[in-house]
């Protein structure tokens, strides 16, 4: 891949990756609820969605998602009442005042992993953008492995770094909320932006 071309792509994966969504979302909930060291596992969940999208669209099951009217929708719609099911949630959950060792006893790696790679997989807009995004950035006289690979890496990297400043932000934020009314509106937020990605997955459509 020419140098240009990546350049052009890597702004491209920083803007994107920067826009608020439902990764944003779980990465700064981790990084409020448990600290930013605790909230990797969340993001390299997210990761891995995003790999497994990549790989999706690599291999053409990308397109043809886009051709079958049902397998979309079934995709879309698991992800948009997944949203809602985690938003709701954060909508009724009783708020308490931080208590560090009670978190570090609540909290599961491999449940914060599982929850963000869910998040990724059953985002039908994210699959819809890289049908769309991958092939701008592809040379058809070059091997297609080694670019897809630079594509991968850049999205992953990325994104990692994005999400990583997102956690950071929301873990230094983690002393200013001392109280119970404040928990309970940061809850409240978190519900309404899950719910708001939630129903812009709603509203993707087959390119």
């Amino acid at each position: 891949m020419q140098l240009d071309i990546w350049l052009t792509m890597l702004v491209a994966s920083i803007l994107i990756s920067v826009s608020p969504g439902a990764g944003a979302v779980v990465s700064m909930n981790y990084g409020l609820k448990y600290g930013l060291k605790r909230s990797y596992a969340a993001i390299m969940g997210l990761q891995m969605g995003l790999f497994v999208q990549t790989f999706v669209v690599v291999i053409g099951l990308g397109s043809l998602i886009m051709s079958s009217l049902l397998l979309f929708n079934i995709i879309k719609w698991i992800g948009v009442v997944y949203l809602v099911f985690l938003g709701v949630m954060k909508f009724i959950e009783k708020p308490h005042l931080p208590d560090d060792t009670a978190n570090i006893k609540a909290y599961s790696a491999s449940k914060a992993f599982i929850q963000a790679t869910l998040i990724n997989l059953t985002n039908i807009k994210a699959t819809v953008f890289l049908v769309a995004f991958i092939p701008q950035f592809l040379n058809p006289n070059e091997p297609l492995l080694g670019q897809f690979v630079i594509i991968c890496a850049t999205l992953i990297c990325v994104d990692i770094i994005v999400m990583t400043g997102y956690s950071s932000l929301a873990s230094r934020l983690k002393n200013v909320i001392k109280s119970v009314r404040a928990i309970k509106i940061q809850n409240r937020l978190t519900g309404a932006f899950l719910l708001l990605a939630a129903f812009f997955i709603s509203t993707a459509k087959r390119a």
